[in-house]
């Protein structure tokens, strides 16, 4: 977003209204419009592994550092850094006139969450934070029991194409050879490779990387390249848990070379969420619950949904934007960040959307700080190429924008 659009955005925010640059045909908006609700998907907050090995053995034999929860949990620090978030936006949408003091009345917020018990907390606390002592249950499915709107894929649906989704995504790579696209990670592989120590003639720097097709799934990308994006997730959430440098990627990392290392995690998305076909799949039951909460009637003003990374992956993928979070690579999903979408509405009562992300820095989740001024989390409006949008022009027709993925999306 250009200076100029930014500081007219922050200006106008201040004041409870948003000043929309004019827009073409039927999306030109209204010269102010309203905040009237905000929907947002979130990613959940620091966990460990999910598995006592990250990687195989054969990529590295070093013992990982202990959690202090059981795999794939939330921990504490998580929900600290979640609460923080929840306080954070509590200030900024009750400066944007979203919300008065103290508990909001039943049914105002709305909180649905994936049956992983680290995305059912880290609701939880998002709500500590956001209406400290006031009540608001979790909707979630059972861990072991279907979950359609995150985890659609996961019950493979019949009718979804593999082989249509494997060739669309080969199609991502430079003249359709993932090889191609690998190389300019070489530098990032051989750093990894020094990392978890890797033995001589390491396989990370001799293996392939191949594009697998999965039955009834999303392709998967196979080789070095799936080591470093499971590794490199790996660093930052020990990064992230406050673990002394010492026991961050063994001593043998860096907190630049994180960030460096992340650019595993979005070229993985690129292969397994980016695809037209898996993304128009996949996001579906999400995007669909979403655009309910958007349009129903009612008393509801936010509605937070709290998943997983691939669920914002997949998100970003079917809306077709892209972001870039200070310390992170562009479209990665740290830990905590949210891809989400405010209402607006102009004097006459029609309504507009805009997409926006949500997220701390790292280093403002390492360190726990308090997301108030100078500090607050970074913003960030993404224009919809769906809706017609330019760069400085973010707002599109709710009407609009629900006919787009209403036409989009193809559900099993």
């Amino acid at each position: 977003m250009k200076i100029a659009v930014a500081i007219a955005l922050l200006a106008a925010t201040a004041a409870g209204t948003i000043a929309t640059a004019r827009q073409p045909r039927a999306n030109a908006a209204a010269p102010a419009l309203k905040l009237e609700r905000v929907v947002m998907m979130m990613r959940h907050g620091i966990r460990p592994p999910t598995k006592a090995m990250p990687v195989a053995k054969r990529y590295s034999a070093e013992g990982w550092p202990s959690w202090t929860v059981d795999y794939g949990l939330l921990t504490d620090r998580g929900a600290s850094g979640v609460k923080l978030l929840g306080e954070a936006d509590r200030a900024y949408y009750s400066s944007r006139g979203l919300f008065g003091p103290g508990c909001p009345a039943p049914g105002v917020v709305s909180l649905q969450a994936s049956g992983k018990s680290r995305a059912i907390r880290t609701a939880e606390n998002w709500r500590d934070g956001f209406m400290p002592g006031c009540t608001a249950e979790v909707a979630h499915p059972t861990e072991d029991g279907p979950d359609p709107i995150f985890h659609g894929l996961d019950d493979k649906p019949a009718g979804f194409d593999s082989q249509r989704a494997y060739r669309e995504a080969l199609k991502l790579a430079p003249g359709g050879n993932v090889e191609a696209d690998v190389k300019a990670y070489r530098g990032d592989l051989e750093l990894l490779a020094k990392v978890l120590n890797c033995p001589v003639l390491c396989p990370l720097l001799t293996e392939p990387n191949k594009l697998v097709v999965v039955d009834r799934d999303r392709p998967e990308l196979d080789g070095p390249v799936d080591v470093g994006s499971t590794a490199s997730q790996t660093f930052l959430l020990e990064y992230l848990e406050g673990m002394p440098m010492k026991d961050v990627g063994w001593g043998r990392v860096t907190r630049p070379q994180i960030e460096q290392l992340l650019r595993f995690h979005p070229l993985k998305f690129k292969y397994s969420n980016r695809p037209d076909y898996v993304a128009r799949a996949a996001a579906a039951p999400l995007i669909s619950a979403m655009l309910d909460a958007m349009e129903q009637p009612g008393a509801t003003k936010l509605a937070l949904f709290a998943g997983h990374d691939t669920n914002i992956a997949d998100l970003g993928a079917f809306l077709k934007v892209h972001w870039k979070v200070p310390s992170y690579p562009a479209d990665d999903v740290p830990p905590g960040s949210a891809l989400g979408f405010e209402v607006l509405k102009d004097a006459k009562g029609t309504r507009y959307v805009r997409a926006f992300y949500r997220a701390q820095t790292m280093d403002q989740l390492r360190e726990q700080r308090p997301l108030t001024g100078k500090e607050g989390p970074y913003r960030q409006y993404l224009p919809i190429p769906g809706c017609g949008n330019s760069k400085a022009a973010t707002a599109c027709r709710l009407d609009m924008f629900s006919a787009w993925v209403k036409a989009r999306r193809i559900q099993y």
